[in-house]
């Protein structure tokens, strides 16, 4: 069997389904009864109903197959003479009556065949308006279902009241999707499936080559950019009813699937969660590939939102994140309840012990985001904030103002985390927001997306924030240099190294987190002991927790370096030696010095003084953040200055580099580039600048006419 699709795993609990057949797959071209497809649709059935499946048939073709039959009766009681007369379109409620028989009749000989009892039920428009006959339906369904009885419903066409138009305002159901669509939802059905004379819904009409087969409808995206082809060429339906009906039942909570009815195995396929088809659920946006949609578009729906939000009044923005924090809470434990589904899932895998330690959502962790994410909706606006304004000329003012970047591509690792502290900085600072998150956190990942999402009002978009769910979606992504302006990878240096060989986009983040801690010769131990142990033990799987611990050698001699192994090892700290430290302590030999362990193990390496501390950190660091312990202003000042990284600290664990602690509000990530930012980037460093200038006719002409007095005015501001 192949493999099931993971937007499809719900197939399994699947036990009642509603299968609909059209009237293009029931008969042939020439009107007669498609027999070979009839008869593969009734093996299906059957092997569903032996299976425990609770089957129930719509089908179509009634009229179809009737107009055949009686064109053939006036054909043979029709004389030459009546022959040449103009031809009068045959009664379609007559055709109705003649061809529900036949249909019905070849379905009872078909499944007495395969040992299955089927039943006939034939229903209106009006009788779904009386209450009583809603419930005698389900109990007789519910009777014939126990007994393992197939029922077959079709619209009675031959006495119903309804006429063409058949779709207006007054209409209960229209024809026989719609009306699948409400059994579904009336006998309360796990799945509806439609089979058409295609595929699935195709992003053009089925016959143009560039049109593609479209694997998920997202109703936010889709609907206004389908062109649907013609409808059934027998019956009253076609794809544009079909999918009418597949959102209807799916956002009332139904599934469905269109596929073709021409496949001799297709049913047996979907419900085993084959990759075909086109999906329709109420949750697809939230768990599903967009990469069948246009990533152009995904992105181009990011910039327009992302205008749309920096529209709005400052107070209005903050809003938004202030709902963000509330629906995190409202929703904390259906958060955790995925979250821990993710984590299950990753031990089952075999993932390393750092990676489901970076997946887990720890107690409190969703209140603290939701507490974060209030701290950044009440600082300061930074949208069009004046860093300068200058005089340029009499009555020609120019303003250098703070401005949201635009469109951001985040592909991050494991930390659903993550996601919320990336989405709140993208609405603060005004920006759209593409998130790819790790195949280990996809549920966790879905959940918090949904949530996030449903907090960002209609007049902005939900586009603003979009997920990305496969791998296959990042190289086109890449791309798009001229849409997505900024891309920031976090994650394992192989991820970082890859996206940055694979795109003219700016790239900004940090391959590795290869923090040291220096301990001089003249630190105060306890100090030094606290430090070490926060900076290693705090949170090991971090990139800003220390991987390489720097001693004076004066600390050999007076135990100061076994005081510091000692309380490392108690707390279960794995400790490596570089050549120095392996051979004076007898250490097993570090890895390599540019090593990030991301669990509870360390290197251990000897150095002469802070010279030597600074040449080793520069010679194997990954310029992220480095500490140095020590009593010592003086050597405190050198290592300050010296060290080139991202963050330097001074008696201080290297845990505290941190967007949040840095009383940023949160941080999209941490960067070691020398441009635009550097170390925690929050906010500020999700703007840039641009140039508001207020003249009063002034015009260049060579510059003969303007007087320029580049006078600074920003104190003013």
């Amino acid at each position: 069997m192949a493999a099931i699709d993971p937007s499809r795993r719900f197939l399994k609990d699947v036990k009642r389904i509603v299968i609909k057949v059209g009237t293009a797959v029931v008969t042939r071209d020439d009107g007669r009864l498609a027999l070979g497809r009839l008869g593969a649709l009734c093996e299906q059935l059957q092997t569903l109903n032996s299976q425990g499946f609770e089957v129930i048939l719509v089908s179509s073709g009634a009229v179809g197959a009737g107009r055949q039959r009686l064109r053939y009766r006036k054909l043979v009681h029709s004389s030459f003479a009546d022959l040449q007369k103009p031809q009068v379109e045959l009664d379609g409620k007559a055709c109705a009556a003649v061809g529900q028989n036949g249909l019905m009749a070849l379905y009872d000989t078909l499944f007495s065949q395969l040992d299955v009892t089927s039943a006939q039920l034939l229903v209106t428009d009006n009788d779904f308006r009386s209450p009583e006959f809603r419930q005698q339906l389900t109990e007789t369904v519910d009777s014939l279902l126990s007994y393992k009885v197939i029922p077959v419903f079709n619209e009675n066409d031959a006495v119903s009241t309804r006429r063409a138009p058949y779709e207006d305002s007054s209409g209960i159901f229209w024809d026989n999707d719609s009306l699948a669509a409400l059994l579904a939802l009336e006998l309360k059905a796990d799945l509806l499936v439609l089979l058409s004379d295609v595929d699935g819904l195709y992003s053009g009409p089925p016959s143009d080559p560039q049109s593609k087969l479209i694997h998920t409808y997202i109703k936010e995206k889709l609907e206004n950019t389908i062109t649907f082809g013609d409808k059934s060429r027998l019956g009253r339906g076609g794809m544009t009813a079909k999918v009418k009906a597949a959102v209807y039942a799916s956002q009332a909570g139904i599934p469905v699937v269109i596929t073709s009815g021409f496949a001799g195995d297709n049913i047996v396929k979907v419900l085993q969660g084959q990759h075909i088809g086109t999906l329709f659920h109420q949750d697809a946006h939230t768990w599903v590939s967009n990469g069948e949609l246009n990533s152009r578009d995904m992105a181009v729906a990011a910039r327009e939102s992302s205008r749309r939000l920096q529209a709005m009044p400052a107070k209005e923005r903050s809003k938004i994140l202030l709902d963000v924090a509330d629906a995190l809470e409202a929703n904390e434990k259906v958060i955790v309840h995925e979250n821990e589904a993710d984590v299950a899932a990753a031990k089952d895998a075999g993932y390393e012990t750092a990676l489901v330690s970076r997946l887990a959502l720890k107690p409190g962790k969703v209140s603290s985001l939701a507490k974060a994410i209030r701290v950044l909706a009440n600082m300061e606006e930074p949208i069009g904030q004046i860093l300068k304004r200058t005089e340029l000329s009499d009555g020609f003012i120019l303003d250098k103002t703070s401005s949201p970047l635009g469109v951001l591509l985040v592909i991050f690792e494991s930390r659903p985390d993550a996601l919320v502290q990336i989405a709140s900085l993208a609405i603060r600072s005004g920006n759209g927001l593409l998130l790819k998150g790790g195949k280990e956190a996809r549920r966790s990942n879905a959940i918090l997306h949904k949530v996030i999402t449903s907090a960002i009002p209609e007049s902005v978009g939900g586009g603003l924030i979009g997920l990305v769910t496969t791998r296959d979606e990042i190289p086109e992504l890449l791309k798009l240099d001229d849409v997505i302006d900024l891309v920031i990878p976090r994650g394992s240096n192989k991820l970082v190294s890859q996206i940055k060989s694979s795109t003219k986009i700016p790239v900004l983040g940090h391959a590795d987190g290869v923090c040291h801690v220096y301990v001089d010769k003249s630190a105060d131990m306890e100090m030094a002991k606290n430090i070490v142990m926060d900076a290693k033990t705090d949170y090991p799987a971090a990139c800003n927790a220390m991987e390489t611990l720097l001693v004076h050698k004066d600390l050999m001699e007076n135990g100061g370096v076994s005081e510091l192994l000692i309380e490392l090892q108690t707390k279960g700290v794995r400790i490596k030696g570089g050549p120095r430290a392996s051979s004076a302590l007898n250490l097993p030999a570090a890895p390599s010095f540019h090593h990030e362990y991301g669990s509870l193990a360390c290197t251990v390496e000897i150095v002469d003084d802070v010279h030597a501390a600074i040449d080793h950190i520069h010679k194997h660091g990954s310029a992220h953040t480095d500490c140095i312990i020590t009593q010592d202003r003086e050597v405190a000042d050198i290592f300050l200055r010296q060290v080139d990284s991202a963050a330097v600290l001074h008696n201080a664990s290297t845990r505290f580099s941190d967007g949040f602690r840095f009383g940023l509000g949160a941080e999209v990530g941490i960067s070691t580039s020398r441009i635009h930012a550097r170390g925690p980037v929050g906010v500020e460093g999700l703007l840039t600048t641009r140039w508001i200038g207020r003249g009063s006719g002034q015009v260049v002409d060579n510059d003969k006419g303007v007087v320029y007095t580049h006078r600074d005015l920003t104190h003013q501001a």
